[in-house]
């Protein structure tokens, strides 16, 4: 809701004997925003409250000053989820929460584009710290970015993991083979992955990663189009014995052609 709208509202105070299991259901924003920010609020009534999506964002904004409840995990989560949450408070409360509620928050349809960049952002600048336990369940099921993060990882069942991820696209693993540190794994798993190597550009990223096994440079030599054996020749950062090898390949493949 736009701040001259929230600028008119009207400060409401709450009776002691107020009902708020009954309250947090009243259509009225300003009762609303009240009870948000009412110390006798509980738990269970802060994420009933946050069930509602018409909630107004200053609702939103008491319910993350109001100690009461402000604190308790479920209902920073549930208010970093909210579509309504202003991104001054969903932000910074992104970075108290823990990894498998920032893989959720990352993949819910719901969540603000932006909002989801900052939960991956922080969970990726955790990868190093957490354990490989939770590493592997986040190759499994986290976002592509996040999923993409881990493709470099040093244990082969992880970056298996990512490999077989839902969400992993091309793009990543072309991207994460041109960046040639850390993929002694990698490229050796996307050789031999059904899905992944039969596509040219990831044929064309293995060809200058000097981790693919020789076999496979021969393989694709012989499979990949001239011109894209060129382009790997002209921008690929190539070892010398298969510059060589591709080199001769091509020369021979052209007399053939021609």
């Amino acid at each position: 809701m736009p701040d001259t709208v929230s600028t008119q509202r009207k400060k409401v105070t709450l009776p002691p004997d107020a009902v708020l299991d009954e309250l947090i259901h009243d259509p009225s924003p300003n009762i609303v925003i009240a009870v948000a920010g009412d110390a006798r609020l509980s738990e269970d009534l802060a994420l009933s409250l946050l069930s509602r999506r018409d909630l107004p964002r200053e609702a939103l904004e008491e319910l993350n000053r109001n100690s009461a409840v402000a604190k308790q995990r479920k209902v920073r989560l549930a208010l970093v989820m909210h579509p309504q949450t202003p991104r001054h408070v969903s932000v910074p409360t992104i970075r108290h929460l823990y990894v498998f509620e920032l893989m959720q928050i990352a993949l819910l349809p719901m969540v603000a584009t932006d909002v989801k960049r900052v939960a991956e952002d922080v969970l990726i600048n955790k990868l190093a710290t957490i354990s490989a336990g939770e590493r592997f369940t986040l190759a499994k099921r986290s976002s592509g970015r996040v999923a993409a993060s881990l493709l470099t990882d040093k244990e082969d069942r992880i970056v298996q993991a990512a490999l077989m991820n839902p969400q992993m696209t091309e793009a990543w693993i072309v991207r994460a083979l041109k960046k040639e540190a850390g993929t002694e794994l990698l490229a050796p798993a996307v050789s031999r992955h059904q899905k992944w190597f039969p596509r040219n550009d990831v044929k064309a990223a293995l060809l200058g990663n000097k981790n693919t096994p020789f076999a496979r440079v021969v393989q694709i030599a012989a499979d990949l189009p001239i011109q894209a054996l060129r382009d790997v020749l002209s921008h690929g950062r190539i070892a010398p014995n298969v510059k060589s090898y591709l080199s001769g390949m091509m020369n021979k493949r052209m007399g053939r052609n021609s």
